[in-house]
């Protein structure tokens, strides 16, 4: 391959500055983590990007585990007549909705609908289920697909189809239902900032933000390179209004039938995107240490030589007791090449082995993130590199906590607030009095809008920074995804 054309390699992404839209399409196509399906809006995740999804279902399918929740699936395909109970909750996804109407070439006669969402289809088996106090809490959830026929897609921001996790829980008090969404609400938490790196801000959404049908939604919500939030995950306390709408009952311990208390929660295939446009550069991706799919990646140097490729695989076997390693022997690449396709695609660690190594006993290692290039003497390999994966997370963290605290403003006055919406500055906390027709009049004035009310309460003034009323909440705003 010519010098011009490995050149060309870095050079094909768009710089993140010029056009951010642009560079993430760059990057997820670059770095061979999708490609386009036939069927617009829908994506298929190649083996890469598929790899990522794996390690964030693994370290959030064990918390949820842990804590008592067990996994099920339930059906893609749902009966019309099932809506009949709950068409104020399914008003909003009706536009979104696909629905399946003939079974070969006959006519169904009933249509059925591909899943939006499953509480139309998990909460009547619920109220088969349960029967008594003694069948709660029933803790279930399920990893699969579901479609919402949007009509604008990026790759794994919104797509037409994505994969997520969604929780569905039954409580016999409203107590322990609130306890089950702030515990999740928790999970999520541990899940961006010790496994993605992703700093994430906790609240509660206005009752206009809210999910259709709960009492309350909390989110997590993250700042994205661009100043943009990205809705990370949600945690929804449905009190009892499914349960109702479901007939979902329990004989209580006091003799008395009553309506169950519910909550349902997701994170889906965006938090893919989300890693992307927190951490990436325009050099490529940099990969979490803890999910990412190749931890560490081994390229001899000059492997013609005698006992360059031996030692390479030697190194391999052994580092992939404790981490996810690949070797690249492609003899038909250049060493610069290599360097630039793995920084490319993101991998934490990369490490150099050549003749010189060998007679050394040791390796030259650079790490993604700081492009930092030092030896490590090779008997000490593998306890090092754990202890630089760790550090790699740790500053990936620390910086895109930094990026947002400098991206964080505070104001109270609406003029400003609108100039810095416009530049589209990042976020703002302002003080709210609570009414709707100031989150709508801010909407349309800013395209901002009320992101949450953190749970680390703060009070910046005693006035509306919209109508200048009386304040009833500290909240954070600013454009999303």
């Amino acid at each position: 391959m010519s010098k011009k054309k490995e050149q060309d390699f870095v050079k094909e992404v768009t710089p993140m500055e010029e056009d951010f839209a642009r560079w993430y399409t760059d990057i997820v196509l670059k770095t061979d983590m999708v490609d386009y399906s036939p069927v617009k809006g829908c994506m298929i995740i190649k083996p890469y990007g598929y790899g990522l999804w794996e390690e964030i279902v693994s370290a959030l399918d064990k918390r949820l585990k842990e804590t008592g929740h067990k996994n099920a699936y339930f059906p893609l395909l749902i009966p019309e007549s099932y809506l009949e109970k709950e068409k104020d909750h399914f008003e909003g996804f009706a536009p979104e909705v696909l629905w399946v109407t003939h079974g070969g070439s006959e006519e169904l006669t009933e249509r059925l609908f591909i899943r939006p969402t499953s509480e139309t289809i998990i909460l009547p088996m619920y109220s088969k289920w349960v029967q008594s106090y003694r069948d709660l809490p029933l803790l279930i959830n399920q990893w699969c697909n579901v479609v919402r026929w949007e009509k604008t897609t990026r790759p794994f921001l919104r797509t037409a189809e994505f994969l997520w996790q969604e929780g569905h829980t039954l409580h016999a008090t409203a107590e322990e239902a609130e306890e089950e969404t702030l515990k999740i609400l928790e999970i999520y938490r541990e899940l961006l900032e010790d496994e993605l790196a992703i700093p994430v801000i906790l609240g509660v959404k206005s009752e206009k933000e809210k999910f259709a049908g709960a009492d309350r939604t909390y989110t997590m919500e993250a700042m994205m390179h661009d100043g943009k939030a990205l809705q990370a995950g949600t945690s929804h306390n449905l009190g009892q209004n499914f349960a109702k709408m479901f007939d979902v009952m329990f004989l209580d311990r006091d003799g008395v039938r009553k309506h169950g208390w519910s909550t349902s929660w997701a994170i889906t295939t965006r938090l893919i995107g989300g890693i992307i446009m927190t951490h990436g550069d325009n050099r490529g991706l940099k990969m979490p240490p803890r999910v990412a799919p190749i931890q560490v990646v081994i390229l001899p140097i000059a492997f013609h030589k005698e006992g360059v490729l031996d030692k390479a695989y030697e190194l391999k076997n052994e580092l992939a007791k404790d981490f996810r390693v690949e070797i690249d022997s492609r003899d038909e690449y250049s060493a610069g090449w290599k360097f630039n396709y793995w920084e490319m695609k993101g991998v934490p660690i990369r490490l150099e082995v050549g003749p010189r190594d060998i007679a050394n006993n040791q390796v030259m290692a650079v790490r993604r993130d700081t492009l930092e290039k030092f030896a490590i003497p090779m008997d000490e390999l593998n306890e090092r590199l754990g202890e630089i994966l760790d550090d790699i997370h740790n500053n990936m963290f620390k910086t895109a906590l930094e990026d947002r605290e400098k991206k964080t403003f505070v104001s109270n006055d609406y003029e400003e607030i609108k100039d810095m919406m416009k530049e589209n500055k990042g976020f703002i906390k302002i003080m709210w009095c609570g009414s709707e027709e100031c989150e709508d009049k801010l909407k349309a004035d800013t395209s901002a809008t009320i992101r949450c009310i953190p749970l680390e309460k703060e009070k910046l003034g005693d006035k509306c920074a919209i109508c200048g009323k009386e304040a009833k909440h500290m909240v954070v705003i600013g454009k999303a995804y």
